[in-house]
């Protein structure tokens, strides 16, 4: 039984919540953590992009400079590749189509595999220069990871998954989540402020120290 339980919401287009998956994977294990995973869409839309940020070569510039700060801190830089989305022949992708792809891989996986599409989804997404709005992109990402076809696509496919994206929209207005990553420890509503694994550490043992 999980000691802590951590909502996590999260954006697959969003560096800073790449950072922060591959810290919390280590320290669920280290502390014996719950994780709940939330869709927290940034922009769901072509047109949201364009109210958010402009035009799609603005919108580009503009947000792969975000990724150039989250790779200075990045335990991961390498998997960071800003080139090659600088040179993608698509514009930067909106988050909608990769959270109903996360919410179909945990309704017929449970969260264990919601937090593994995320993160498969990121790594198209930043490493690989794949456009994670294209659910084609979203289907393959699914089959590399052993989902049938044909059942993962009728799900994603499905109202049921987009009312789950809005469910977690739900939760996100309710505890006043304005900006991702966002960590938040259910037994107390403590936030955990976003940074190195060792300051993580330090906050999830002081919330420990709440509850036990």
């Amino acid at each position: 039984m999980a000691v802590l339980t951590i909502d996590f919401f999260h954006d697959v287009v969003c560096c800073w919540c790449f950072n922060i998956s591959s810290r919390m994977r280590v320290l669920s294990t280290e502390f014996n953590l719950g994780i709940r995973h939330r869709t927290f869409v940034l922009q769901d839309s072509p047109a949201e992009m364009a109210e958010r940020w402009g035009t799609p070569e603005e919108a580009r510039e503009i947000i792969l400079g975000h990724w150039a700060a989250c790779r200075e801190v990045s335990d991961r830089p390498e998997l960071v590749d800003i080139d090659a989305m600088r040179l993608a022949p698509f514009d930067y992708p909106h988050g909608m189509t990769a959270a109903l792809g996360c919410k179909a891989a945990e309704r017929l996986g449970g969260q264990a595999a919601h937090w593994d599409m995320f993160d498969r989804l990121q790594r198209a997404h930043l490493a690989e220069a794949r456009n994670i709005a294209d659910p084609a992109t979203v289907l393959h990402v699914a089959r590399s990871l052993d989902f049938e076809a044909a059942v993962f696509a009728e799900v994603f496919n499905d109202l049921e998954t987009m009312r789950a994206v809005e469910t977690d929209r739900q939760h996100a207005r309710a505890l006043q989540v304005r900006s991702i990553p966002a960590l938040i420890v259910r037994d107390t509503g403590a936030r955990l402020v976003n940074g190195p694994r060792e300051d993580l550490a330090a906050q999830q043992r002081a919330a420990l120290r709440l509850v036990v």
